[in-house]
């Protein structure tokens, strides 16, 4: 098979990573790409080569994969998915493996997911919907509790502002409404309840009716150590493959397979739309039980960088059950490793703000047992690999406890040097903390 992998970020290293281990596979191809998503075949592994193709240039896209006769191709980004990018191809006659532009809309629009969820009694923060200024500030005025703004449209995983104060709330109010500081993502905003309790990310492959639960995982999203600082696409990740119980409790991921998934999927394909992806649910555990804090229609970033390397079982397979609607019969015995898997993301300086490029990476040769997905990353003209995003690198490791992975990924962080570089120092550590005796 000829695999074809739409984006440029450390999600895309790690699906086109994985996918080259299939037997599958004969060769896989990266649109754009960046310096890691190209290699020569090897003992287990199919050879990658980037693609010069934008990947939000659906014409473009489909025109290659027509060309080379890609069998299937895997979309990594949110904005190609909610431009239709799985209709096009499947109009004409591709296979293409994310949810319909119809379906992307659970991620596209922030009010859209909020009312779904409310017809569908899916547990969610209380929230509001504006589309002007003074209405959204009388909601916050009125409202009494702390809350959260986010651009309703998509922004980069950089369009929800966490609010101390109701001043706060205002600030970013006028900062998505009047100022359009995030474009025509923030032309409506949604005003929820801030709430409290442990975070954690569930991924699920859905055929349309039926979901495959991956290893729970959770994001550090804010810049800084002790989630100080703005919120960014996420400074680092872990996932605890059949180690579950370590971040959720058997009972509740079966409840969040059972209130929020399922009722998720069955809900879409009730209304005529139905979902077959990867569906991302980012949730809250509160003490007034589980909440969906939102939904993205793909592949995390960064955890997928962290739940990859737990799958023993084959990523085509899977990715052909949710296709063909064979997902209620696919095999559930040793799917996952019975281990943990961390990611250190190594970011340039002054990012989520503007940060230099450029700037030459050293180190990434080192002798270790982390593998390096990265992300901001491209050559220069001498073939030496370069920065050339904010987030820049995600270092990850596995191992037989979540101590053992992080111990692995931040001594490869040490290894690795580029002008600037910042990364988070508590990845994981309080979960690590929590499960050691």
């Amino acid at each position: 098979m000829k695999i074809f992998v739409v984006g440029s970020g450390g999600r895309e290293h790690a699906l086109a990573w994985k996918l080259a281990q299939s037997p599958q596979v004969t060769q896989v191809m990266v649109a754009p790409g960046n310096a890691g998503t190209q290699w020569t075949a090897s003992s287990g592994f199919a050879s990658s080569t980037n693609v010069s193709i934008a990947a939000d240039d659906i014409d473009a896209l489909l025109e290659y994969a027509q060309a080379q006769a890609i069998d299937l191709t895997v979309v990594g980004p949110e904005v190609p998915l909610a431009a239709g990018i799985v209709d096009r191809f499947e109009q004409a006659g591709l296979k293409a493996f994310g949810p319909s532009q119809a379906a992307a809309q659970i991620e596209g629009s922030k009010a859209y997911s909020k009312a779904f969820m409310q017809r569908h009694n899916i547990p969610t923060a209380a929230y509001g919907a504006f589309t002007d200024y003074e209405s959204a500030a009388a909601f916050v005025r009125d409202f009494g509790k702390p809350v959260v703004v986010k651009a309703d449209g998509l922004a980069a995983g950089k369009g929800v502002v966490v609010c101390d104060t109701t001043e706060d709330a205002l600030n970013a109010l006028q900062r998505i409404l009047i100022d359009s500081e995030f474009g025509s993502a923030g032309t409506q905003v949604v005003v929820e309840e801030r709430l409290t309790g442990t975070e954690a990310s569930i991924l699920a492959f859905c055929d349309g009716r039926d979901v495959l639960v991956m290893p729970p995982a959770r994001d550090h999203k804010r810049v800084f150590d002790n989630d100080q600082g703005p919120n960014t696409g996420g400074m680092g990740a872990y996932a605890l493959g059949d180690l579950s119980h370590a971040l959720l409790s058997p009972e509740l991921l079966a409840e969040v397979r059972d209130t929020v998934l399922l009722p998720t999927v069955r809900g879409m394909s009730a209304e005529g739309i139905p979902y077959i992806g990867v569906l991302y649910a980012g949730l809250m555990m509160t003490p007034d039980g589980l909440k969906v804090l939102e939904f993205n229609a793909r592949f995390g970033d960064p955890e997928t960088q962290v739940i990859l390397p737990l799958l023993q079982a084959d990523l085509v397979d899977i990715l052909q059950a949710c296709m063909e609607g064979g997902l209620g019969s696919y095999p559930t015995q040793s799917i996952w490793y019975d281990e943990a898997c961390a990611g250190v993301v190594m970011a340039s300086n002054g990012y989520p703000a503007s940060y230099p490029k450029g700037l030459p990476i050293k180190g990434l040769d080192m002798s270790t047992n982390a593998v390096v997905f990265h992300a901001g990353t491209d050559y220069n003209a001498d073939g030496q690999v370069i920065t050339s995003g904010g987030r820049v690198l995600a270092v990850v490791a596995r191992g037989v406890d979540l101590n053992t992975a992080l111990a692995t990924a931040y001594h490869a962080v040490e290894q690795i040097h580029f002008e600037g570089a910042h990364y988070r120092r508590d990845i994981g550590r309080t979960a690590a903390a929590e499960a050691s005796p």
